[in-house]
């Protein structure tokens, strides 16, 4: 370390000329360190105008992000209501559709003359097959009427396919 009184008070030349030397460098290394710390400044300042940049556009897409999300989240709902709406028609479709096949069912057998405790199927056979004389007529006749009454349609009725059948076989014999 220098001791300026000592450098202040003395008349000698070369301790004169040396602290001027060392002042000289130092200020030269101060202004150095002052250029390097304005070009530091400087970069940080640009730095930060480049980081302010980023973050309002990162700001902007995080709220059209969000405005997009809600957008989605109010189609999603609507479409969520549309779905269970439908539901609901199809399950009041399903509930009027059986309604009508039991009527339906409740209808053929009245036109048929049956009661609904199975009364008149035998009847019924005996006239299905009422004027048939010829083996390939009755087989015909017998096919045709298996595919109208078979249990596995809709006016299907295991009952009198039961009679069909036993009248089909009497026939049968018959001729």
């Amino acid at each position: 370390m220098i001791d300026w009184k000592e450098i202040a008070e003395t008349d000698d030349i070369e301790k004169l000329k040396e602290a001027k030397l060392w002042l000289f460098r130092e200020n030269i290394r101060l202004e150095n360190e002052k250029k390097e710390l304005n070009i530091t400044r400087e970069r940080f300042l640009n730095e930060r105008v480049v980081f302010q940049r980023e973050l309002d556009s990162l700001n902007k897409r995080t709220v059209q992000e969000r405005q997009r999300l809600k957008e989605e989240n109010l189609f999603f709902e609507k479409k969520m209501d549309i779905l269970k709406d439908g539901f609901r028609q199809l399950e009041a479709d399903r509930k009027a559709l059986e309604n009508k096949k039991r009527l339906m069912e409740e209808e053929s057998r009245k036109a048929l003359g049956k009661g609904t405790d199975g009364t008149g199927s035998e009847e019924i056979a005996k006239r299905l097959f009422k004027g048939i004389n010829n083996i390939l007529v009755l087989r015909k006749r017998y096919r045709d009427l298996v595919k109208i009454y078979h249990p596995d349609n809709i006016f299907g009725d295991e009952e009198l396919v039961q009679m069909i059948n036993k009248e089909y076989i009497r026939r049968k014999e018959e001729l």
